[in-house]
């Protein structure tokens, strides 16, 4: 149970109990899905560093949007950290979904998009890909150290953009065709911590979080509250 502020109700996508996560994109509705953050990271010994965060928290009340945003920032690096270096899983947690791209290579640059479970899964590492390969031209290796004076606008207008997954679907056209079968999915978070580790303590641990979201965590979680990730 990942306690995160639900979107208001009149916006929220429909919960559906087989997503089709890889089916193309007008078999869906395209008006109930939604992208809500494209994260770029950088990893060095194992940890992961923001560099990017671009977000779409609309669909969620004025006042949850600062703790929606800590935890997608802190799952985007709870997902970063375990993909292994040429590695694409999506990995779903109620009606979310994590993508996470961890490109390797000299750069260590990890891409994770999050959306609901209605996107997508092709376009959604397509415009993945574009990301990084944009970011890796317009930010030289040396700015990593330095995320706070990194400067990548391109980053929302994705998120504005490829709301609709046509957009994204487009890149194909010029990208090698991307190999769905190897992409590893997963049904929970803790799926992916490595075995002894829980989320819990994980939370407890962050120092991304404050201590209003943490007690949120554990308040929700209690509760077996409604303001969770489904």
């Amino acid at each position: 149970m990942t306690p995160v502020p639900q979107p208001h109700p009149h916006t929220q996508p429909p919960s559906a109990s087989n997503p089709g996560l890889d089916s193309p994109p007008h078999d869906h509705d395209l008006s109930e899905m939604r992208l809500y953050s494209l994260n770029i990271l950088h990893l060095s010994s194992g940890k992961a560093t923001s560099l990017v965060c671009a977000n779409d928290l609309s669909t969620f009340s004025f006042y949850q949007r600062g703790g929606v945003a800590e935890f997608m920032s802190f799952f985007a690096g709870t997902v970063a950290e375990r993909t292994p270096a040429g590695q694409r899983q999506s990995i779903q947690e109620k009606s979310y979904v994590f993508h996470v791209y961890n490109r390797g290579g000299a750069e260590n640059l990890v891409g994770v998009l999050i959306s609901d479970e209605e996107y997508p899964v092709r376009p959604a590492f397509s415009l993945l890909a574009k990301a990084l390969d944009d970011f890796s031209t317009a930010v030289p290796q040396t700015s990593y150290s330095n995320p706070g004076a990194i400067s990548f606008p391109q980053a929302q207008t994705y998120v504005a953009k490829y709301q609709d997954p046509k957009q994204a679907d487009s890149i194909m056209k010029v990208q090698q065709e991307l190999d769905e079968t190897k992409i590893v999915l997963h049904k929970t978070i803790e799926a992916v911590l490595e075995r002894g580790e829980k989320l819990d303590d994980l939370v407890d641990r962050s120092n991304n979080l404050s201590m209003q979201s943490k007690a949120f965590y554990k308040t929700a979680k209690k509760q077996n509250s409604c303001c969770v990730i489904a």
